[in-house]
């Protein structure tokens, strides 16, 4: 424990976090900067001060025991949750040994199949060491990153890779290679990835064996001498250094040329091409480029590299396809992500090219794939069917966070038809529901009751004037969405931009988005900058049970944390100035 450390006597609900969290990410800045210039012996030496400290083992421990979705998920020792009482003795305790124990299997379904995907879920206290762990090297890595890698990485979401793509194929007709790394977290070389890990020798031992641990399935101890176990608060973080070199691997086959020119020499035939651009998110990529024999080449690249840290390309889902013409008997256009990006014939003043000199007209769209869409119906489906003898009201209250998530998530693309053709389905099976509520009843009676005149538009789900109302598809705004700005990273500490960002994000609600901007960014409890990856809830500044209006003036933004210590605390919160003008 570092001398400058407050005493471990001190309660947990009066730990002043703002002063941790500021400890904290001082050094993360400090770290992120100096894996910028280089200076790696600046790098290990705050990696160990912070991996020391006991201000980011709270954190850890509050991150795993009050923030994370799955915080109450036991690992094999049957331990899943903390009480506050008993988290500063787990602060104690946090120290990297060298030692961990087995993470424990679950099975859980894959969206749309019948096949299932493994997770490794460890125990608390790996898990809340793994997060100190990531705290150092996320930082150090988020520094080295290639400015198309977006999965997996705060303030980088699924958006960003589809405008990335969306931006290479608007002006030209182009092949891709559509690729997918067969059971990437699985197979992974441990000893090449703690290669390139590259840390120092502490931590080194203690990754390893967490990746050496074993896994528990049905009481039985299997051994893990490859990938990294799913579920790990590090094993994405760690799948990501895996596959860094990707695209700096293609960029050195195909250097740019001095002078600013945008092509590049394609070594094999001495022929001037422009350089492939490879984006990828998780262990899904796509290389784009208009020559076959450039996409071609760069596949082969790919494998090769991938079979030195011992990953394959899955063949049943890496194809090359082409995005306006039909190629190799496949239809153009490819899924990426939950979208469909393909280029259609259009209008003579429109740029494009069939590769033989003549000139053709394409538009490019991005929209739903027909896969996301399908499924979005059934869950729609599975929801009114298993709420055939509930109220209207319980119907739309969980019919809501399921159309808004969804249509949130596509309404950065191409998606108003789309949207339009769920008002109708979803009408149509909301119309099933009704009816076989009421057989003998009249189509007249049935709309009367369960639709209703809002304002002009007439057919809105609800049980009467004032209660709450199903929104459409189509009611949801298509707003082009902003990539993120090159390599820029939350640790670089440019709050302005990145809290600017999370309020203009498609995927954040209206309301969460109205607040943000009010508060200009911070949570008035701690009066801290919301991060990325924080958790956020709305709370009422004066309860409603006593008295409080449903009004945006007694509306506020906390950390999900900051929400637990109020409500804990007294049940109510002065309002501050900066929620009431």
């Amino acid at each position: 424990m570092s001398k400058t450390e407050p005493k471990t006597t001190v309660e947990w609900r009066q730990l002043d976090w703002r002063k941790l969290e500021k400890r904290v990410f001082k050094l993360q800045k400090r770290i992120y900067q100096a894996s910028k210039r280089g200076d790696i012996k600046t790098v290990r030496k705050l990696q160990k001060t912070l991996n020391q400290s006991w201000s980011a083992k709270c954190l850890a421990v509050r991150r795993v025991t009050q923030d994370n979705q799955g915080k109450k998920t036991a690992g094999i020792d049957g331990v899943s949750s903390l009480k506050p009482e008993q988290r500063l003795p787990l602060v104690e305790q946090l120290k990297f040994t060298g030692q961990s124990k087995p993470v424990r299997r679950v099975w859980i379904p894959k969206p749309g199949r019948q096949e299932k995907r493994p997770l490794g879920i460890p125990t608390l206290y790996d898990r809340a060491l793994q997060t100190l762990a990531r705290f150092a090297l996320e930082p150090e890595w988020e520094a080295k990153f290639e400015a198309n890698s977006y999965g997996f990485r705060p303030g980088r979401s699924c958006q960003d890779a589809i405008s990335a793509i969306r931006a290479s194929v608007q002006r030209k007709a182009k092949y891709v290679l559509d690729a997918d790394i067969a059971g990437c977290f699985d197979n992974i070389n441990q000893e090449e990835l703690l290669t390139k890990l590259n840390t120092y020798p502490t931590l080194r031992r203690q990754i390893k064996a967490w990746l050496k641990a074993g896994i528990v399935d049905n009481g039985q101890l299997f051994p893990s001498n490859s990938g990294t176990p799913q579920g790990g608060a590090i094993s994405p973080l760690l799948a990501n250094i895996a596959l860094h070199g990707m695209e700096l691997l293609l960029n050195q086959h195909f250097p740019e040329m001095s002078g600013g020119s945008r092509e590049t020499w394609f070594h094999p035939k001495g022929t001037k091409f422009r350089t492939p651009r490879l984006i990828r998110y998780a262990d899904d990529f796509v290389v784009i480029h208009e020559n076959l024999a450039v996409i071609q080449y760069c596949r082969d690249l790919l494998i090769a590299w991938l079979g030195e840290i011992g990953l394959t390309l899955n063949p049943n889902k890496t194809r090359i396809i082409h995005t306006l013409e039909p190629y190799d008997g496949q239809q153009p256009g490819f899924d990426f992500l939950g979208f469909t990006i393909r280029q259609f014939p259009a209008g003579k003043h429109q740029s494009g090219s069939k590769g033989n000199g003549e000139r053709i007209g394409f538009t490019a769209l991005v929209t739903p794939s027909k896969t996301a869409q399908e499924r979005h119906q059934a869950e729609i489906g599975r929801i009114i069917d298993a709420h055939q003898n509930a109220t209207q009201t319980a119907l739309i209250s969980h019919l809501i966070p399921v159309i808004r998530g969804w249509t949130n998530y596509f309404s950065s693309e191409n998606s108003s038809h789309t949207f339009s053709r769920h008002n109708l389905l979803t009408f149509q099976k909301l119309w099933r529901w009704a009816k076989r509520r009421h057989p003998n009843k009249s189509k007249g009676w049935i709309l009367r009751k369960y639709w209703q005149r809002r304002g002009r538009i007439r057919w809105n789900f609800t049980p009467d004037e004032t209660g709450p109302v199903l929104p459409l598809h189509s009611k949801t705004a298509i707003r082009r969405f902003v990539k993120v700005r090159g390599t820029k990273s939350p640790f670089d500490g440019d709050w302005v931009y990145w809290s600017t960002r999370m309020g203009k994000h498609p995927t954040v609600s209206r309301p969460v988005a109205i607040l943000l901007k009010k508060q200009k960014g911070q949570c008035p409890l701690c009066e801290l900058y919301f991060k990325c990856d924080d958790l956020m809830e709305i709370d009422h500044v004066i309860p409603l049970s006593l008295g409080g209006a449903r009004t945006y003036n007694n509306l506020q933004l906390l950390h999900r944390h900051c929400h637990v210590r109020k409500t804990a605390s007294d049940g109510s919160l002065v309002p501050s100035k900066r929620l009431c003008h």
